[in-house]
C-alpha cells in the first residue's frame, strides 16, 4: 500500500507531501490541488501501459487533459523537471519517477528512466486499479465494450465498461467484508449482480438490474426494475431512472470487483446523489477500504466524508487509524491533515473545513432577529 506522495515542481507543488492511508480523502477549495494529487498518479500509470516508454502523454490517457508541458512546471526552473516520489509497505525506499519538461508547446512528459517499475499498486490490471473521474457517463441506452480479455476489463474511466463487466461477472462471487449490510444471511446471495442490487437499493432506492451484452452487437445495455407491490416494473430505460444511479453504478461495481491490496480512485462520489445516498456511499467506500484496499476519494460532500466517519464509528468496517482526510484551501501550498478518531470524531477543524452550514444558519437566525 502507498504511504507517501512527494511531487516536486509539479503544478502550484513545489516540494509538497502527502500521507496516504487505506482509505485517504482529499477535500477543500477548488482550484488548491486536490485533482493535481490524483493527476501525478496517472502520469505514473501510463509507465505500466507503455513499459519502457520514454514520455507520458499529458492529454487523453484517463481523462487527463493538463494542456501543454509548460503549463503544469514550477516557473523559472534552471533544469525543468516534475518528480513524483513513492513510498510503499513493500519498499524499504522511496520510488522516484523523474520527467522532464520540453520545450516548443509539448504535449507529453519525457521519462528520464524508463527503467524504473511502477509500484504493484500502481501496476494492477482490470479491476485491479481503478480510476473514475468526476466526468462519469450519464444515462445511456448504450454503453460501450472493451476488446480487452473478459477477467482484465474494469468498468472504465468514466464508468463506460459497467454494463459488459456486469453481464460477463453476473455470478462472480463478492468477497464477504463487502456483503451488504441488508443481504439476507440465509440466502446465497454474494452474487456480484445480487451484491450490486443490494447496495444500489441501500444507497439510492430499491430496483433490479438486468445487463446485457447481445450476441453480434459491440453494444452494452443496463436496464432498472423497480420493485412495486405487484412484483417488478417493466424494464426501465437509464434515463428514466435520473443521473444518480448511472454516476453511482459504477463505483458500486468497481469496489465490491475489488481484492486486497487493489487501487480504488474516485473524484466525486457524491455527483447527483441525495444527501442520505452520498452518507451511504461514503459508508460503502469505508467498508471497501477496510477490507484491504486502498481507496482515494477526491470529494466537496461532507455528507460522504460523514458516512465514512460512520463506517469508523459505528459499523467499524474501517479502523480510525486507516483513514485520514486532506484539506486543501488558498493560503497553504499543500494540504492540511485530518485524522478521524475511533468515536468518528475529526481531531481537528481547519478555517473553511465544511464549515458553510454553519454560516449560512447564523446569517439566516441574524436575518430573522432583524425583522
Amino acid at each position: 500500500m502507498i504511504t507517501v506522495l512527494r511531487v516536486r515542481n509539479f503544478k502550484r507543488f513545489a516540494d509538497t507531501s502527502f500521507t496516504l492511508r487505506p482509505l485517504t480523502v482529499f477535500t477543500g477549495v477548488n482550484g488548491t490541488g486536490k485533482s493535481t494529487v490524483v493527476q501525478t498518479l496517472l502520469l505514473v500509470r501510463q509507465l505500466v501501459d507503455l513499459p519502457g516508454t520514454e514520455v507520458v502523454q499529458l492529454n487523453g490517457p484517463y481523462g487527463l487533459a493538463l494542456g501543454e508541458a509548460e503549463e503544469i512546471q514550477q516557473r523559472d526552473l534552471a533544469d525543468p523537471y516534475i518528480d513524483i516520489e513513492l513510498r510503499s509497505d513493500e519498499l524499504l525506499e522511496p520510488r522516484t519517477y523523474k520527467f522532464e519538461v520540453p520545450q516548443d508547446r509539448a504535449l507529453h512528459l519525457n521519462v528520464r528512466d524508463s527503467q524504473v517499475q511502477p509500484l504493484p499498486e500502481l501496476a494492477r490490471s482490470g479491476s485491479g486499479f481503478t480510476y473514475l473521474c468526476a466526468e462519469r457517463l450519464g444515462p445511456r441506452d448504450q454503453l460501450t465494450v472493451s476488446a480487452g480479455h473478459p477477467d482484465y476489463i474494469g468498468v472504465g474511466v468514466q464508468g463506460e465498461y459497467t454494463a459488459q463487466v456486469l453481464a460477463l461477472h453476473d455470478t462472480r462471487q463478492v468477497r464477504e467484508p463487502l456483503l451488504s449490510s441488508d443481504t439476507d444471511t440465509t440466502q446465497d446471495i454474494s452474487s456480484l449482480r445480487t451484491q450490486v442490487e443490494a447496495w444500489a437499493s441501500e444507497i439510492i432506492r430499491p430496483i433490479r438490474i438486468s445487463a446485457q451484452w447481445p450476441a453480434g452487437i459491440t453494444a452494452s445495455t443496463i436496464r432498472f426494475h423497480d420493485l412495486t407491490s405487484f412484483g417488478l416494473s417493466d424494464p426501465l430505460r437509464p434515463a428514466n431512472m435520473g443521473f444518480g444511479f448511472s454516476y453511482a453504478l459504477p463505483i458500486i461495481v468497481a469496489g465490491l470487483l475489488t481484492q486486497p491490496c487493489d487501487m480504488l480512485i474516485v473524484e466525486n462520489p457524491e455527483a447527483h446523489l441525495h444527501p442520505g445516498g452520498q452518507s451511504k456511499l461514503g459508508r460503502f467506500l469505508g467498508r471497501v477500504a477496510g477490507s484491504g484496499v486502498q481507496v482515494l476519494l477526491e470529494t466537496h460532500s461532507d455528507h460522504v466524508l460523514n458516512g465514512v466517519r460512520l463506517a469508523v464509528a459505528e459499523e467499524r468496517t474501517l479502523a480510525a487509524g486507516d483513514a485520514v482526510i486532506h484539506y486543501f484551501d488558498e493560503d497553504t501550498l499543500g494540504s492540511t491533515p485530518v485524522e478521524i478518531t475511533p468515536r468518528g470524531e475529526l481531531t481537528t477543524w481547519p478555517k473553511g473545513f465544511f464549515d458553510q452550514l454553519e454560516r449560512d444558519l447564523g446569517r439566516l437566525s441574524r436575518a430573522r432577529r432583524g425583522r
